[in-house]
């Protein structure tokens, strides 16, 4: 092995890591996650910190949680002023590359990154801002994801992860042919399974002669849900939709579909990793930015914390490093250091701020567990005004908001937290101490006034900048360059949705 080892980081979007084998799932078919899990590092209990895609990013970028660096929602400003995981691995002489899916808003569409391969998939400006209070009708998530489901052709997610693919491939080849010994820290981002839950027949076929699961837990009525999945519902226009069994069953295939081929596409990366004379001396490390609810309790999609919204696959492989499961709590905000301890060795820590995770590198071949080690999560964005704070430590999980009663679940006693405890007087004391944890970690008062002033003001800068000749923050793009890609202009739905159908066969 060289000096310092080249990591390469696969990222995928909206994979609940109940879905994969490697964490229980009975029909998920995935042989490449499956080797880079059996043949490494996986931790058991992974989660995100903020379940929605730009504001996960952006904190597990930083290595900080999303109301430190004001990543309020999907169209929250990635500062330029805070240095990212790129930074710090260029800072140590590596060379950076990002193909993919970031998410990034604002027009710093590198932060850290040497090159890009790729543009964004979605508006890098501020077209998604929330408002508090006057939400208005959604666009970006509603029964359609059910309904329109199943068998497809092509849609433009899958354009866009195969020129990922592809670019990132081609990069590993150009480095094998390049002058620079620079280590390599390559970035590699996927949008899928993202829904709209649609696979090609190669994936749906993979599922034929497989029963497809359906959720643990069926839809429950209003007042089974708490506050937060009620408004979220109601944000979907998706209350009272009760979808039928064959429904549930199609979306929830084509979402292993989706799993089985990224799961391909991450193949020819690997492929191209040995073929280009990597695979002895990279560090793979494979994640998503949040779960997927996939029809428990009725709900779909994400910006909740339970289970299979919050917990995310997260693995580390590479040569050097034995095959082992971690028990410890980890969440994306350890990535940072992680990938730093990778490249530096452990222990590592930041010299120029204090950051919220930690290098997990401690952890393996052996290193004492922490089993009274915290992961936080916060919810921040639309179909809520105010602030939902989540602390997972042990066995416990808290939920709280100014706005909503309080959740606590025993999430080994009940996994599919169907209890809350937050009421039972045998566990007073332990609410007591999680919310005045709380109140030591967050000021709710002064967050709530920072995201309505940042709503304001990206509404309008919005606003502002309708009048006159448009611009684009989008990576190598001007206004007027026509791409697949979603830019805010129109329905992000009817964007989605547009997808060519499976060709019929013929006579």
């Amino acid at each position: 092995m060289q000096e310092r080892p080249n990591i390469l980081l696969l990222q995928v979007d909206q994979l609940t890591a109940r879905a994969l084998r490697a964490y229980g799932d009975p029909v998920c078919k995935a042989p490449n996650l499956e080797r880079l899990a059996a043949s490494g590092a996986l931790f058991e209990r992974a989660y995100c910190n903020f379940p929605l895609c730009a504001p996960s990013r952006f904190s597990m970028a930083t290595g900080l949680l999303a109301s430190r660096i004001e990543a309020f929602d999907n169209a929250a400003e990635m500062p330029a002023s805070v240095p990212t995981y790129a930074h710090y691995l260029r800072e140590m002489g590596y060379q950076t590359t990002l193909s993919g899916k970031m998410h990034f808003i604002g027009p710093d569409q590198f932060h850290g990154f040497e090159t890009r391969l790729t543009a964004e998939l979605y508006p890098t400006d501020f077209s998604w801002v929330p408002n508090w209070g006057d939400e208005g009708k959604r666009d970006t998530n509603d029964a359609r994801g059910v309904i329109i489901s199943g068998l497809c052709e092509r849609t433009v997610q899958i354009d866009y992860d195969e020129e990922v693919a592809f670019r990132a491939s081609r990069h590993l080849y150009d480095l094998a042919r390049s002058d620079d010994r620079r280590p390599f820290f390559l970035q590699v981002s996927f949008t899928h399974p993202h829904e709209p839950y649609l696979c090609t027949k190669p994936f749906w076929d993979l599922y034929e002669d497989e029963e497809i699961p359906l959720p643990r837990v069926g839809p429950l009525s209003a007042n089974r849900h708490d506050a937060h999945a009620v408004r979220l519902l109601q944000d979907f226009d998706m209350l009272d939709s009760r979808f039928t069994e064959a429904e549930i069953r199609r979306a929830r295939r084509a979402y292993y579909g989706s799993i089985s081929y990224i799961d391909h596409l991450i193949g020819g990366i690997l492929d191209t990793l040995e073929a280009s004379g990597f695979g002895q001396s990279t560090a793979i490390v494979f994640t998503s930015d949040h779960g997927e609810l996939l029809g428990e309790r009725g709900m779909w999609f994400k910006k909740h914390f339970y289970e299979p919204c919050l917990r995310v696959p997260l693995m580390v492989s590479a040569p050097w490093i034995a095959p082992q499961r971690v028990a410890t709590l980890a969440s994306l905000v350890d990535l940072l250091p992680t990938l730093c301890g990778l490249a530096q060795g452990h222990p590592w820590s930041a010299a120029v701020e204090d950051l919220d995770g930690e290098d997990l590198t401690r952890f393996l071949d052996g290193g004492q567990a922490d089993d009274q080690r915290a992961v936080y999560a916060e919810y921040l964005a639309e179909a809520t005004t105010a602030p939902i704070f989540m602390i997972r430590r042990g066995r416990y999980k808290y939920v709280a908001s100014s706005h909503d009663p309080a959740l606590l679940f025993d999430v080994e006693a009940d996994p599919d937290e169907l209890i809350n405890l937050a009421g039972d007087p045998d566990h007073a004391d332990r609410v007591a101490g999680f919310a005045a944890e709380v109140r030591e970690r967050w000021d709710e008062t002064a967050l709530t006034a920072r995201i309505v002033k940042s709503q304001k003001r990206r509404r309008l800068i919005m606003s502002a900048l309708k009048q006159g000749q448009p611009i684009r923050w989008n990576h190598d793009e001007t206004a007027e360059d026509k791409v697949l890609w979603y830019r805010g202009e129109g329905s992000y739905n009817d964007w989605a949705f547009s997808y060519l159908p499976a060709a019929a066969k013929k006579a």
